[in-house]
């Protein structure tokens, strides 16, 4: 698989420094560069790459600029790069894959490549299973309607194991052993019940990686394995306290009350 890689910068020396470290990685192809954002846009809307490396704080078009430039076609993955450590909140909320201070850090390029290959391997499944939908609607339209709603290809898209790299080591987590998660600003509080380990990331992002049907967002800032729920215990103000295997107790807030009704036969 190669990555078809665009980078926008309006400093060249920026550029270089990119580029040279995105050397070592033999599936990423760059196959342009740009200077400002006017350009950024038309060259997305031409080549169709699968990854664009974004400068924020450019001249004219600044790279928010051009993600909202791309929305008409199916756009690529945004990778925001900048000095500007304030943009980050919105540069999660545009949806990029992460978010690099210059000058970047080869640990941080390895971790955002290694999301970059999950997000396109998980695309392509889609499309495939998409493509043999359309198929067997063809040759077999009985087939067709035995298929779950939710096509065989999500059954694999969300990660089975998680590489959490703390205190100079690199954890793999088997999800199912996850308790519940705990947001802490731009970290995530990964706590199984031996143990708790942080994790770079935001909760967005994590929560696009877990399966739905067990981890559920039950306050603001926790989601928690619904597998691992043994007790719900009721509280003051419409809020309750969910109780681990572990013994840990997790409140629910009002807002997402609606977790507790799959407890309830």
């Amino acid at each position: 698989m190669t990555i078809r890689t665009i980078l926008v910068d309006d400093e060249k020396l920026a550029i270089q420094g990119l580029q040279l470290r995105l050397e070592k990685y033999s599936d990423v192809e760059i196959i342009d560069t740009c200077s400002n954002g006017r350009e950024a846009i038309r060259k997305i809307k031409t080549e169709k790459p699968d990854l664009v490396f974004l400068d924020i704080q450019m001249p004219g078009f600044d790279g928010f600029s051009v993600v909202k430039g791309v929305m008409e076609i199916e756009p690529p993955l945004f990778v925001f790069v900048t000095a500007y450590q304030e943009h980050a909140v919105r540069a999660f909320e545009a949806n990029a894959v992460n978010y690099l201070m210059k000058p970047v850090d080869e640990s941080r390029l390895d971790d955002t490549l290694a999301r970059v290959r999950q997000r396109i391997a998980e695309k392509r499944s889609a499309e495939e299973a998409e493509k043999l939908k359309t198929v067997l609607a063809e040759v077999a339209p009985d087939a067709v309607d035995a298929l779950p709603d939710e096509i065989d290809a999500n059954a694999d898209r969300y990660e089975k194991l998680i590489n959490i790299k703390d205190r100079g080591q690199i954890f793999r987590i088997d999800v199912d052993s996850i308790e519940h998660i705990e947001a802490a600003g731009d970290y995530m509080c990964i706590r199984t019940a031996d143990n708790s380990l942080i994790l770079r990331e935001t909760m967005k992002d994590l929560e696009r990686r877990l399966d739905p049907r067990v981890f559920q967002r039950v306050h603001r800032s926790t989601i928690v394995n619904l597998n691992q729920v043994r007790q719900v215990k009721p509280h003051t103000n419409g809020e309750c306290f969910l109780v681990l295997d572990s013994g840990a107790q997790v409140k629910v807030s009002r807002s997402y009350r609606d977790v507790i009704a799959r407890f309830v036969h």
